[in-house]
């Protein structure tokens, strides 16, 4: 294996969130793009199977990140997320719409509460770790 990653590492780099959504996707695959990198890889190609996903699921997020690191990957773009939800700004969105519905707000985000992060600044959280996972990457291909 010449490269890998797996969301759990995100937190190595300050990730709160948790690790089964669309901005960590799109991080593990950033992630797993820049190791690739650094070994020398420069193409790959995303096999997922048999499994149908639809354009924009999390698979595709990852794939983007792996992107953005600098791999060639063939895709067509149609399936890509669109960037407001690999920065999770959905999320932030929906959180501020619950925000006056304080019960369900503590319900729908409690996973982000417990480790606390307000969901409302997970664009911000995404934004930083990315920064990070770049840098560090950087320093380890010198």
């Amino acid at each position: 294996m010449l490269a890998s990653a797996h969301s759990s590492e995100l937190k190595e780099f300050g990730w709160k969130a948790p690790c089964g959504n669309m901005p960590a996707a799109y991080l593990t695959g950033l992630l797993a793009g820049r190791r690739a990198k650094a070994n020398g890889v420069s193409q790959a190609i995303l096999d997922i199977g048999l499994y149908a996903r639809g354009p924009g699921s999390r698979i595709f997020a990852a794939a983007k990140g792996a992107l953005n690191a600098g791999l060639t990957i063939p895709h067509e773009e149609t399936v890509l997320p669109k960037a407001e939800r690999i920065k999770g700004e959905h999320v932030s969105n929906y959180s501020k719409q619950l925000s006056s519905e304080a019960e369900t707000h503590k319900k729908r985000f409690s996973v982000y509460l417990k480790h606390k992060l307000k969901p409302e600044d997970l664009p911000d959280l995404v934004a930083q770790v990315e920064a990070k996972i770049n840098a560090s990457q950087q320093e380890t291909s010198k």
